[in-house]
């Protein structure tokens, strides 16, 4: 199973249920693709969300939101990016999508891994009072999966919560990860090889037991000198 046939299949089986409007993001509401409608955070509900961890990059991650509102009589879907790097959101719009979604969870709540094509539900917590991560295992799950072998990259999610999300990204020799932004604060720790982490002023070349951190929002990319493994951790606004 692919990514893009597991998407294909969520898609069809929201629009069997009447979800068959697409939604976009406005400046400060959603917005329905072929007419004028606009729903502002209290005029919709998230009936359900979908995860998808990407298979390359934190860049490719996906959620799908299965959105309905009440007032408007009408249903669709939302997809946008999630984990390190998504699309821009007001406060108010990124807090009504969160808060609709997590309001069953509490802070106590243990949270697993939802699945991915190559990753089965349920096999290790993201999100938990206290979570010990094996490094060790992350890297050898990480070049034991197809991706791995198949494109110059591969990435898991080992921890993820409204406030902060860590992300090991392994790259190939050559491998680069192009310009981009994220939505807060990062950091970005080589645990093994060597990259170039680069933004419009400056070039930092990592080794090894070094980190980098950077500012939200602005322009960087990554570059791998040789095969490389490290840690990226994204702080976001509360």
């Amino acid at each position: 199973m692919n990514t893009l046939t597991t998407l294909s299949e969520v898609l069809n089986q929201l629009k069997e249920r009447g979800y068959t409007t697409d939604f976009n993001v406005g400046d400060n509401c959603l917005i329905c693709h072929g007419n004028s409608l606009e729903l502002h955070p209290d005029e919709f509900v998230v009936d359900r969300h979908y995860r998808f961890e990407g298979s390359t990059d934190p860049g490719d991650q996906a959620i799908f939101y299965a959105i309905s509102s009440l007032k408007n009589d009408v249903k669709g879907v939302l997809v946008n990016g999630y984990g390190v790097y998504s699309d821009p959101m007001t406060d108010e719009m990124v807090n009504a999508l969160r808060t609709r979604e997590d309001s069953a969870d509490t802070d106590s709540e243990i949270k697993f891994n939802e699945a991915t094509p190559q990753r089965p539900e349920g096999d290790r917590p993201i999100n938990a009072e206290l979570i010990e991560i094996d490094l060790i295992a992350a890297k050898q799950q990480i070049r034991n999966e197809a991706p791995w072998e198949n494109s110059d990259r591969n990435a898991i999610t080992l921890f993820k919560n409204e406030n902060m999300r860590i992300v090991m990204i392994a790259l190939h020799d050559g491998a680069e990860m192009k310009t981009h932004t994220a939505s807060g604060v990062i950091s970005v720790q080589v645990l093994e090889g060597g990259i170039s982490f680069r933004t419009e002023k400056k070039s930092s070349d990592i080794n090894e037991g070094q980190m980098v951190t950077l500012q939200a929002g602005v322009p960087h990319s990554v570059f791998a000198r040789s095969e490389s493994v490290f840690l990226l951790t994204l702080a976001l606004k509360i």
